[in-house]
């Protein structure tokens, strides 16, 4: 766990408990977005003592202090969650196998610019997830 997590944590005005750390540590490490289930198991064969609930209420307060981004997927029941780095992301989502990939760009800031002064919103963010078939999904697809 990285002094820039307890630092984080102090900067949006929480304590720095052992899981949100431990929450937030696995988080910033993952290069895709994870389930709540996901990070729950993951804590348990890391031997770190948590009830589910516990995780989910602290993705919930990690969420609100935008350390946390949440991300749910459509068709899907359960939502997603990712470190909140300082630049927002945008997401591919693959509809048959579920594959996530992150994009490092912002295909809709010129776009904001323009309806914002369009409009005279003072546009506050936004979020985009694209949904389709990867090209393996695609292939499997046309095989089968």
């Amino acid at each position: 766990m990285s002094d820039n997590i307890s630092e984080e944590l102090k900067k949006r005005g929480l304590k720095n408990t052992k899981h949100r750390a431990e929450i937030l540590d696995m988080l910033k490490r993952s290069d895709q977005p994870v389930s709540a289930e996901q990070l729950f198991k993951d804590m348990l064969d890391r031997n770190i003592n948590v009830n589910f609930s516990t995780v989910y209420r602290t993705l919930d307060t990690l969420c609100e202090k935008d350390l946390v981004s949440k991300l749910t997927i459509e068709s899907e029941g359960g939502a997603l969650y990712e470190f909140n780095s300082t630049m927002h992301k945008h997401h591919l989502i693959c509809l048959g196998c579920r594959k996530i990939i992150s994009l490092d760009y912002c295909p809709l800031g010129n776009y904001e610019q323009t309806l914002a002064e369009k409009t005279d919103y003072l546009i506050a963010g936004h979020k985009l997830d694209i949904y389709g078939y990867c090209p393996e999904c695609r292939k499997t697809a046309h095989e089968g």
